[in-house]
């Protein structure tokens, strides 16, 4: 039995951060129906890279539910919507601020139908505050909330992550909010409405940096890889062109020194402070050290001295990494027309639950008829609502 089997989520959500937390919440046991626009369903399926059906940008956060395609914009389309939603637990959705009010789909109007439903509300500004009619995308949070200002070289200009991360970190985000609210509506048995800002989301990640500014004052500056209050932290390039990555504490500085030839910079400099103080000339040396060395070299003296170090890994590298392959973080599904696709797990290992596991996207709509039969539609009746172009 997987922890969150017996919980059905209604997801209304489209693209990304919303269907990441629903898919983690899938492949954790949740029932987790998928709400399409019929004939061309979250628009994710378009997306590059383009498949022989549907795209690999839509299996990432796709795996594990099912799908029912249903018009909004029809009121039998509408009046079904509000029957699986007094049948969830909760409702997840991303639409601009007002606008399933006015389809009657809002927290309000589904609460007073299921006074359990935790209904979540994802949008970019919030439901509230002068921003929350503005439109963004992921790198537009990421500009705004600060973690744009931190990335990129001494002296450079600001740069993205390789990753959507205020999407996928919303997207933990959401899913977190979710199983807090469950919890608390095994207590009181009522549900409830949660209002989830991207650019909130991506405020509440600034921890040290804003602990910084709390403390110091100290607008933090763009280090590249460097720590701004910890030397040595950074990657370092090798002889033969490879980088890895150091982060060194007090503890670590002495073995650090002696196993690259320069014990007497341990005694120099033993502790953090003074090295952060001298930065400029304690990376000089490090640099000089580390560049005669290969990286396969250098890993070997770290590890000999259990100085943390690790190689500064590309996605193929990390992919067929002997302990990613241990630890069987790498699976696949089978989907129509594309055959087997790998897939990443999620990062559990329970004991006590059954694990996750990798489960196939759904075809476009590919549940809709069987829905409507558990919910006690007709053949006839389903024939007709495709005929009404309602689902």
């Amino acid at each position: 039995m997987k922890p969150l089997e017996g919980l059905t989520i209604l997801d209304l959500s489209r693209v990304l951060a919303c269907p990441f937390a629903t898919m983690i919440l899938a492949e954790l046991g949740a029932r987790v129906i998928k709400v399409e626009q019929p004939g061309s369903g979250d628009e994710t399926r378009a997306f590059e890279p383009q498949l022989a059906r549907d795209s690999a940008y839509y299996f990432v956060c796709n795996r594990t539910k099912e799908s029912i395609t249903v018009n909004l914009r029809s009121e039998e389309g509408r009046k079904l919507i509000r029957e699986l939603a007094q049948k969830a637990d909760v409702l997840v959705e991303n639409f601009p601020v007002g606008t399933l009010g006015k389809y009657a789909l809002d927290f309000a109007s589904l609460s007073a139908l299921n006074p359990r439903l935790i209904y979540v509300s994802c949008t970019g500004f919030g439901q509230s505050g002068p921003y929350k009619d503005k439109k963004g995308y992921d790198t537009v949070f990421q500009a705004m909330g600060g973690i744009m200002s931190l990335t990129g070289e001494h002296g450079g200009g600001p740069v993205k992550p390789g990753l959507p991360v205020a999407d996928l970190t919303s997207g933990l985000w959401v899913a977190i909010a979710i199983l807090a609210s469950l919890a608390g509506r095994h207590r009181t048995g009522n549900g409830c409405h949660i209002d989830f800002s991207m650019l909130d989301g991506q405020v509440a990640l600034l921890t040290l940096a804003a602990a910084r500014y709390f403390a110091l004052g100290e607008v933090p500056p763009r280090l590249g890889t460097e720590h701004p209050g910890r030397v040595p932290s950074a990657s370092f390039r090798c002889k033969d062109g490879k980088y890895a990555h150091i982060t060194a504490s007090d503890q670590h500085w002495a073995p650090l020194c002696e196993a690259l030839g320069i014990a007497e910079w341990g005694a120099a400099f033993p502790d953090n402070a003074s090295r952060v103080l001298r930065r400029t000339e304690v990376m000089a040396k490090l640099n000089e050290c580390i560049t005669a060395l290969t990286r396969a070299e250098l890993i070997a003296k770290l590890d000999a001295v259990e100085v943390p170090v690790g190689p500064v890994n590309d996605v193929a590298e990390i992919l067929a990494d002997p302990h990613v392959r241990a630890r069987r973080l790498v699976g696949s599904f089978d989907y129509p027309d594309v055959g087997e696709f790998r897939a990443l797990a999620l990062p559990y290992r329970f004991l006590g639950w059954d694990n996750p596991e990798i489960g196939r996207p759904p075809l476009l709509g590919e549940h809709t008829e069987a829905l409507l039969a558990e919910l006690g539609y007709s053949r006839e009746r389903i024939a007709e609502l495709r005929g009404k172009r309602a689902i």
